[in-house]
């Protein structure tokens, strides 16, 4: 018995002293694809930028242009993915929105936002649907504030720096999700059986006039469950 509480306490100080790695490399987006229409940059002190050149859509739209296409255009997503799948793990990053902002980081959606990015998005399917999302709002008309676990867990309020840079940091357990906003826990949940345990990690421009910005985006990884 001894024996075997001895190697649990080994095993979980093996997992914890793994060692954080950045997801950029601070000078471009090796390691990520973008999904759907999107401009995403890393600028020179690594800052990564997402936007979209609202121009290209329209100039395609057919005019008059009725509110129900209106509303299919400005709602299709974008997303960055990293090309890997990550399981198990501690995620930390710094985001900034342009107020009003509407972005979101994804987990475990092994469908890379399909759905969302197309149009009209499909919203049964989105990423935060299929794997989670963990929700980014500033000043946006959505219910949902920043920190929620989407469509499942809404996040404490009172602890995001509207209009400023803010960290989160996002623990993926293979029975938890777990969000803290600037430090707080703001939000958890053991996660739903159907879906999946592992898949990529994306940032999100939620719609046609999203502008957002991430930084020290690390990882550290926690070893696969069994």
């Amino acid at each position: 018995m001894k024996r075997l509480l001895c190697l649990a306490l080994v095993s979980a100080a093996m997992l914890a002293a793994q060692p954080w790695k950045n997801l950029f490399n601070g000078k471009n987006l090796d390691g990520w694809e973008v999904r759907g229409e999107g401009i995403w940059t890393v600028i020179k002190d690594g800052t990564v930028v997402g936007q979209r050149d609202a121009r290209s859509g329209m100039e395609r739209l057919e005019w008059p242009l009725s509110g129900e296409k209106y509303r299919a255009w400005r709602d299709t997503q974008c997303w960055l993915y990293t090309l890997r799948d990550f399981e198990q793990f501690d995620l930390h990053l710094e985001y900034w929105a342009r107020r009003p902002g509407n972005s979101g980081v994804s987990i475990r959606d092994t469908s890379r936002a399909k759905f969302g990015i197309a149009t009209p998005a499909d919203f049964t399917r989105t990423p935060s649907r299929l794997g989670y999302e963990i929700q980014i709002n500033n000043g946006y008309p959505d219910p949902t504030p920043t920190g929620s676990i989407y469509a499942l867990v809404k996040a404490k309020t009172g602890f995001q720096f509207d209009d400023d840079w803010n960290s989160l940091d996002i623990e993926s357990r293979s029975n938890a999700i777990r969000v803290r906003l600037n430090g707080h826990l703001v939000a958890e949940h053991p996660g739903l059986p159907e879906r999946p345990k592992a898949g990529p990690i994306g940032l999100q421009l939620h719609d046609q006039f999203s502008l957002v910005m991430f930084r020290n985006l690390r990882i550290r990884e926690l070893g696969r469950s069994n």
